[in-house]
């Protein structure tokens, strides 16, 4: 093929692609898919050992749903598309001590999670280690009203650090997909119980 064959050729490849694009966008944007809010997260490895993830996401419900949902200890797991289960739970004081048990397809058995849950006047929802088989779990949601107020924009932030033999990079694909399922399954049931 001759030089200006394959100019010629890769002119029309990048042509076609660009005209693809343009119409995508044009189509996205016709339906109203280009403003639809879009949820960011992100997840890698902690510096000091560990996986830290920041989550920005917008759940189609109150704040009002989406607290009741976070504050229902007993039924946790089903936030969750992982093996657990409520061992305890006690309320005290306004502090909710929760044990749970996980099975996780990297690690074998069962590892414990004994933390303590409160909601701060902010409104905001945090949840510290107390026990078990973790050496750090620190989980904060802050629930923001937004759009007619039938809408939350939640910012999550979660740092945790298992004992395990398994490596960080390794926790860190399987934190991504986890989160991406507890988000997806946490804004279904918000809109089932917004329905309610």
């Amino acid at each position: 093929m001759r030089l200006w064959d394959r100019r010629t050729a890769c002119s029309s490849v990048l042509l076609a692609g660009g005209a693809f694009g343009l119409l995508l966008f044009i189509v996205t944007d016709g339906m109203g898919m280009a403003a639809a809010p879009m949820d960011v997260l992100e997840v890698a490895a902690a510096s000091g050992g560990g996986t830290r993830a920041t989550a920005q996401v917008v759940i189609p419900a109150p704040p009002i749903v989406v607290q009741r949902l976070l504050t229902d200890y007993p039924h946790w797991p089903d936030l969750f598309d992982m093996r657990m289960h409520v061992a305890a739970v006690s309320l005290q004081d306004g502090v909710a001590t929760t044990d749970l048990r996980i099975e996780h397809p990297l690690m074998p058995g069962e590892r414990r999670l004994v933390t303590e849950s409160r909601v701060l006047p902010s409104g905001s929802l945090v949840t510290d280690l107390k026990g078990g088989d973790f050496k750090r779990y620190h989980r904060v949601w802050k629930l923001e009203s937004t759009g007619e107020g039938n809408q939350t924009r939640a910012d999550f932030e979660l740092e945790v650090e298992v004992e395990s033999f398994v490596p960080d990079w390794l926790i860190v694909i399987a934190m991504r997909q986890e989160l991406e399922a507890h988000f997806r399954i946490l804004k279904q049931k918000a809109v089932e119980h917004s329905k309610r």
